[in-house]
């Protein structure tokens, strides 16, 4: 399992958990788990999200490996300008 901190307002569509924990072994596989486990997290999620791993943000990854031991946080994707 994967654990998950989730960033934010997102919080409020996770049942207002900080951490969430999840199977997975890349971006894609832990976010289809979070839409799956909190549905309420998953029109954000279609909308786009950012996970960061490790301390690296990532966008629409969906191949980066993320091992059990990762941290990982859940937040709206980052725009910057």
């Amino acid at each position: 399992m994967v654990k998950v901190k989730i960033w934010g307002s997102l919080k409020n569509f996770a049942d207002g958990n900080d951490y969430i924990s999840v199977s997975g072994s890349n971006f894609k596989q832990v976010l289809d788990d979070i839409s799956l486990k909190y549905p309420g997290l998953k029109p954000q999620i279609n909308r786009g999200v950012s996970l960061a791993i490790n301390g690296k943000i990532y966008r629409e990854s969906w191949f980066i490996p993320i091992d059990e031991d990762s941290e990982v946080v859940l937040m709206p994707y980052m725009q910057g300008g």
